[in-house]
C-alpha cells in the first residue's frame, strides 16, 4: 500500500497505468470485437439493400433458339406485360448488355456466327418491375399472361435467385455476432483472473485495510477504478486498430464495383456502434472486476 505525493489518497495496487499486460489483452478483445461487428453490420446492410431493391423484380426469359421466332416472342410478351395491372415498368435488355455479362465466362462473338459456325443462343430478358413486392399470385398471373404469347417464356422472381446468397449471408452476419458475444465472454473471464491476481497479490494490504475500518465496497471500488483505467486506454488502442483495418479493408472492396459488395457500405449508425465498443468494454471490464472482488471479499474474511 503506497500514498501518493500530495493527494492523501492510497493507492492500493502500486502499478502504472498501461503498464502491465491486461491493457494490451483489451485492445487486442477491442479491436477484434470492432471488426467482427463491422463486417456482420456491413453484411446485414448488403442484404437489406439488395432485398429492397429487387423484391419487386421478375425476370421473363425467352428461351427459344431461333432468332426471329425469339424476337417475336419477345415483343408479344412485352405487349402482354403492358397491359398487366401493377406493374411499375420494364425493359428488354439489350443485345449488347447480355453479351457484356457473359464474356467474362465465354469471351467475345460466342453470341452471332462467326467463320460460318452458328453461335451460342442467349435469350431474350425482359426485367420487369411490380409496384409492390413479388408474390407467388402475382408471379403466376404474369406466367400465364406471357407464356399465353410465347410459350417459350420463363417468368423468375428475382429475389428466388439470390436467396441461398441472403441465406449464406445471414449466416455470416450471425456467425459476427456469435464472435462478438464469444469476445465479450473473453474479455470478462480475463478481466475475472486478473482481478482475482491481483487480489492474491495484495491480501495482506486488504486485511489491513479492513482492520483500519475499510469497506468491501471501497476495497472493490479500488480495484474497478485501476481496471477502468486499463481498459479505457486499452479499448482506444484497440479502436484505432480496428478503424484502419475496417477502412482498409472498405476500400479494397469499394474497387471491385462487384453486385452485392457495393451494399455493404458502413452507415453512420454503424460507426457510432464501432465507436461504443470501448465504452461497453470498460464498463463491462469495471462491472466484472467489481463483482469479482466483493465475491472473493466474502469468502475471504
Amino acid at each position: 500500500m503506497r500514498r501518493l505525493a500530495g493527494s492523501g489518497r492510497v493507492e492500493l495496487i502500486p502499478q502504472g497505468r498501461m503498464s502491465g499486460p491486461m491493457p494490451w489483452v483489451i485492445a487486442i478483445m477491442v479491436a477484434m470485437t470492432a471488426i467482427a461487428l463491422a463486417a456482420g453490420l456491413a453484411l446485414g446492410n448488403a442484404v437489406s439493400a439488395a432485398r429492397a431493391e429487387i423484391e419487386g423484380g421478375v425476370t421473363v426469359q425467352i428461351i427459344e433458339p431461333r432468332p426471329e421466332v425469339r424476337a417475336e416472342q419477345a415483343a408479344l410478351a412485352i405487349r402482354a406485360i403492358e397491359t398487366m395491372p401493377g406493374v411499375a415498368g420494364f425493359r428488354q435488355v439489350p443485345q449488347a448488355e447480355l453479351d457484356a455479362l457473359i464474356e467474362p465466362w465465354l469471351g467475345t462473338g460466342v453470341t452471332g456466327a462467326a467463320a460460318g459456325m452458328p453461335g451460342i443462343p442467349v435469350p431474350s430478358l425482359i426485367d420487369v418491375r411490380l409496384e409492390g413486392a413479388v408474390t407467388p399470385a402475382k408471379l403466376a398471373q404474369i406466367a400465364q399472361r406471357v407464356e399465353q404469347v410465347a410459350p417459350s417464356a420463363r417468368v423468375d422472381a428475382q429475389s428466388n435467385w439470390l436467396k441461398p446468397v441472403f441465406e449464406a449471408m445471414l449466416s455470416l452476419q450471425v456467425l459476427a455476432m456469435v464472435v462478438v458475444a464469444l469476445l465479450a465472454v473473453a474479455l470478462a473471464a480475463a478481466v475475472l483472473l486478473a482481478a482475482r491476481s491481483a487480489l492474491g497479490t495484495n491480501r495482506n494490504t486488504i486485511e489491513i485495510v479492513h482492520l483500519l475500518g475499510g469497506t468491501d465496497a471501497q476495497v472493490a471500488r479500488v480495484f474497478q477504478r485501476s481496471i477502468g483505467y486499463d481498459a479505457a486506454g486499452g479499448g482506444a488502442v484497440g479502436l484505432a486498430l480496428a478503424l484502419v483495418v475496417v477502412l482498409a479493408l472498405g476500400r479494397r472492396f469499394e474497387g471491385l464495383g462487384a453486385g452485392l459488395v457495393d451494399y455493404g457500405a458502413l452507415l453512420w449508425s454503424d460507426w457510432l456502434w464501432l465507436a461504443a465498443v470501448p465504452v461497453l468494454a470498460t464498463l463491462l471490464a469495471m462491472l466484472t472486476a467489481r463483482l469479482t472482488v466483493l465475491h472473493a471479499l466474502r469468502k475471504m474474511l
